[in-house]
């Protein structure tokens, strides 16, 4: 599959066209989704008309960062929040999948066809709920597709399915969640692909930090930046096949260079997010929530303060069946980054032994994500 950046330099520079790219990626959803179900809706005719439109606005000068790039959208109303991406030259080929009336989980979809699988297995689950982004990624069927996270919707299907997600900072993207617990974010195949999408979606302002050193904007006497462990958070009860494969991404990401961990000391111990989260998002006692945000705020505070990364396993377990999750939430280690809003990005870390991707959650303090990026750029995924 070739990356957003690829296709996006090929047009520019005319040696593919708009029309092309986005005709190879409706053939390839022809082809495939009637099996992989990621899909609920696909846009034939409005997609060739915009790939004409960019090879137009091409061909008039324009200089286009995504121009060409066939993108899939979360959910029928994902065009609400697309603009800067239609306006960077992206392309919206659908609607991707995400979760059907008559359960309570978030870990499925239901495309056109039926419900979304994983590519790696079809017995297995993509994750939810950005189900169908996650699934069409992996698949190759498009290059970048958009999500948001209002619970880990981004970070547990791009673990699951073997790509690349990124949350941001909540509230500092438009957000329709009225909660101010879900932040958008998107899933690619390569971090470089991501990069791309943030520096659209960001803006150049707001994308002029680099990896430099903790609370140094600017870059100003970089260093490597320092992470933590947890495999718990504190509170968690992970599986141990995701904390092995996840540790073991931890120190590739040592080896490369990327980052330097931090000696254990003393380890990180959060409250449960799950009731704080619950409550705000269902009106149950807000006092609970504010006593639970406070103490975690207080403990992440200290930890960005000792280290420039939190790196965990994304999920606790490996990706379930089609029939739920039984009693096991697989946000046990995400939602706590939507209740104090950090900035997380999940990474491929590794396949277990079902044959199924897991994920490393990098997690950095708010406003941090070309950290994040930046480090994840120097794993291969």
């Amino acid at each position: 599959m070739t990356s957003a950046r690829e296709i996006a330099a090929a047009v520019r520079s005319g040696a593919s066209t708009a029309v092309e790219a986005v005709t190879a990626a409706l053939a390839r959803i022809e082809r495939v989704d009637p099996v992989l179900c990621a899909f609920a809706e696909v846009w034939e005719e409005a997609a060739l008309r915009g790939a004409r439109t960019v090879d137009e606005r091409i061909a008039a000068g324009e200089h286009l960062p995504l121009a060409g790039v066939p993108i899939g959208v979360k959910g029928r109303r994902g065009l609400r929040g697309a603009g800067p991406l239609i306006a960077a030259g992206c392309v919206p080929v659908g609607a991707t999948a995400v979760p059907g009336p008559g359960t309570a989980w978030q870990t499925w979809g239901l495309g056109r066809y039926g419900r979304t699988v994983n590519p790696w297995r079809y017995d297995r689950t993509p994750g939810g709920s950005s189900a169908g982004s996650a699934a069409a990624v992996a698949a190759g069927l498009v290059p970048l597709a958009t999500g948001s996270d209002g619970a880990g919707s981004v970070r547990i299907p791009a673990a699951w399915c073997g790509v690349v997600g990124l949350k941001a900072t909540n509230g500092r993207l438009p957000s329709a969640d009225r909660t101010g617990l879900a932040a958008p974010g998107v899933l690619t195949r390569c971090v470089a692909d991501a990069e791309a999408y943030w520096r659209v979606l960001a803006g150049p302002a707001e994308t002029a930090e680099t990896t430099g050193t903790a609370g140094t904007p600017g870059g100003r006497e970089r260093r490597t930046p320092t992470a933590l462990w947890s495999a718990d958070l504190g509170f968690a009860d992970p599986d141990p096949e995701p904390v092995v494969l996840a540790r073991a991404a931890a120190r590739r990401l040592a080896d490369a260079g990327a980052v330097r961990l931090l000696p254990p000391g003393r380890p990180l111990r959060l409250e449960d997010p799950g009731p704080a989260w619950l409550a705000l998002r269902g009106g149950g006692d807000l006092g609970t929530a504010a006593r639970v945000r406070a103490v975690n705020d207080r403990r992440l505070g200290a930890l960005f303060r000792r280290a420039d990364l939190l790196l965990t396993p994304t999920t606790p377990c490996a990706a379930h069946g089609h029939d739920g999750p039984g009693d096991r939430y697989s946000t046990a280690l995400t939602w706590a980054f939507n209740l104090s809003g950090h900035p997380a990005l999940s990474l491929p870390a590794g396949l277990g032994r079902d044959g199924c991707p897991v994920g490393l959650q990098l997690v950095a303090a708010p406003g941090r994500e070309e950290l994040l990026l930046a480090v994840a750029g120097s794993a291969r995924c």
